[in-house]
């Protein structure tokens, strides 16, 4: 976190003029205002911390609202305003989760809620390494893409931890804000520290099936998807979008995606895991 300077706690105070974008809680609530600023942006967790970003995107300076703790500021610096930085430095980066599968990787995206963290420690529990949580990070890799890991945990709400991580997983410091615990990479739970091919994507349904179903998504419903996922830290800085546009659309064009659904019940699992390793396999013997 190099780019990371935490300072000491303030109140917050009003910002003039209105924000330009708003991330919300699934019950409507604000979570996450942006702000444009002289000096670049400001992000704003509301009674948590203020974020102020540099034009360029190489300096960040978080500012805590009272008595909230520094691991606080560097979970919301890694999860949430990380990836927007990275967004704006040209990278593409989406809400995803992504694991080591077959000698690449596989990536989960969806809604919150829909399992994707759960569905990576699931892979991670049976003995592939994860590379990412949230903050999928991909690159053009010759004539496809490869993704790149990042921080070594998962974010487990209680009951996929216990259901999936042994009794004595190592977890970070508990977070104010959630109730979700970040389990640490260590035994029993395996991290890929480099980067590896993207095989394919599965975007998440809300788990109305009665069944895994895998469904083939085309290049143009991907594209809708992956594009819906993405992280942006200006989303109306317009050359920007275009460029992000394109390069999302050759990503869709070139790897594999499918809408994945099953019931949301952890006995599920492995029904999932073997489904997605036989797509996998089925393309091996049949290239």
């Amino acid at each position: 976190m190099d780019n990371f300077d935490l300072r000491e706690p303030r109140k917050q105070q009003p910002i003039r003029p209105t924000h330009f974008h708003e991330w919300s809680l699934p019950d409507g609530t604000a979570w996450t205002q942006f702000f444009r600023t002289d000096a670049g942006y400001l992000l704003r967790f509301h009674e948590l911390a203020d974020f102020e970003i540099s034009g360029s995107a190489l300096a960040v300076t978080c500012h805590p609202a009272p008595s909230v703790t520094q691991d606080t500021c560097e979970h919301l610096y890694l999860n949430q305003v990380l990836p927007l930085v990275l967004s704006k430095s040209g990278k593409l980066v989406f809400h995803a989760s992504a694991v080591e599968v077959e000698g690449g990787a596989v990536a989960f995206l969806g809604e919150s809620g829909r399992g994707k963290s759960t569905l990576a420690a699931s892979f991670a529990a049976s003995g592939s390494r994860f590379l990412t949580d949230d903050g999928l990070v991909v690159e053009p890799d010759g004539k496809g893409f490869r993704i790149l890991p990042s921080h070594p945990s998962l974010r487990l709400w209680q009951d996929s931890r216990e259901a999936l991580m042994a009794p004595d997983a190592k977890t970070a410091p508990p977070i104010a804000y959630t109730a979700k615990a970040r389990v640490l990479a260590g035994i029993g739970l395996a991290f890929c520290p480099k980067a590896r091919p993207l095989r394919r994507a599965f975007f998440l349904g809300e788990g109305g099936a009665a069944e895994v179903t895998l469904e083939p998504l085309s290049a143009a419903q991907a594209l809708v998807e992956w594009v819906k996922h993405s992280f942006l830290l200006d989303p109306e800085e317009k050359p920007a979008l275009a460029s992000h546009f394109d390069r999302v659309a050759t990503l869709a064009g070139r790897v594999r995606c499918f809408r994945l659904d099953y019931p949301r019940r952890f006995e599920e699992l492995p029904h999932v895991r073997q489904a997605i390793v036989q797509q996998l396999e089925e393309e091996d013997v049949t290239a």
